[in-house]
């Protein structure tokens, strides 16, 4: 039974991811009618200016957004682990970890409200543009980032740090050169899983940006409202050939690691 409850949960997960690999091949327009094997709809993809630019957009937000989100996600997960005792810690946590459990239309709607009162008091920002977007993905991703490097230092030896103190190293020293390389990893993992919240975010996308700030799923998603076409399989086979490559790669940078961590210890 636990063999079966297995395969019929990857079936559930990879049979879809299948069919639209296969239809993404399919030369006839309409979905559902099969017409033979083709790439012309690759071809035409690679001629979608629309497509093109959206993806370059998602990009674009996803590094910087990432990018800003562990900044301040590293400092507050760092804050929450090694000044635990302080006033209002409760309500800091709690306004830290907020957009986690926060609807995301929630989310988009009050921070479109808040672009607009910042423009009308004080000009800025102008409008809704890639800025807005990348300030709308950056304020979640912080959040997951946090929760992550509070989770590694937890784990963390503190009297490595407390050594480094006694020999008269200042705290940001100590943050610098011991604890920041130890939590190195977390805070790759915490820019990664930033850098896919942003590329998949969808609604809160759509809540703060503006002309011309179209993002990937947001243009897949219009091109579906109106029926699914087959450029959008290509689209999807194109994104799941780069997850898979991402994920071989990961894995032999994981199992080259593990094995000079064995040889070490030998």
């Amino acid at each position: 039974m636990l063999r079966f409850l297995a395969i019929l949960g990857f079936a559930l997960l990879y049979v879809p991811l299948t069919i639209l690999v296969i239809y993404s091949f399919n030369a006839s327009q309409l979905v559902s009618v099969w017409g033979g094997w083709s790439t012309r709809w690759y071809v035409e993809l690679w001629s979608n200016e629309a497509v093109l630019d959206a993806a370059v957009v998602s990009l674009q937000v996803a590094v910087l957004s990432a990018t800003v989100g562990t900044a301040f996600g590293t400092v507050i997960g760092y804050v929450l682990s090694r000044f635990g005792g302080f006033r209002l810690r409760i309500l800091f946590t709690a306004m830290a970890t907020a957009p986690i459990v926060m609807p995301e239309v929630v989310t988009g709607l009050s921070l479109l409200l808040l672009f607009i009162t910042m423009e009308q008091w004080f000009g800025w920002p102008e409008g809704r543009s890639i800025l807005t977007i990348v300030i709308a993905h950056a304020t979640f991703g912080m959040a997951f980032v946090a929760v992550v490097i509070q989770a590694r230092l937890a784990g963390f030896d503190k009297s490595i740090e407390e050594a480094a103190r006694d020999l008269g190293a200042r705290p940001l020293q100590i943050f610098v050169g011991i604890t920041l390389p130890v939590i190195a990893p977390a805070v790759i993992s915490g820019w990664l899983l930033a850098f896919t919240l942003s590329l998949d975010d969808l609604v809160i996308a759509s809540f703060v940006s503006g002309q011309g700030s179209s993002t990937l799923p947001m243009v897949i998603y219009s091109k579906v409202r109106l029926g699914v076409s087959p450029d959008v399989n290509a689209l999807g086979t194109i994104v799941i050939a780069i997850v898979g490559v991402g994920l071989v790669v990961g894995m032999q940078i994981m199992r080259r690691a593990e094995v000079r961590r064995k040889r070490g210890q030998d």
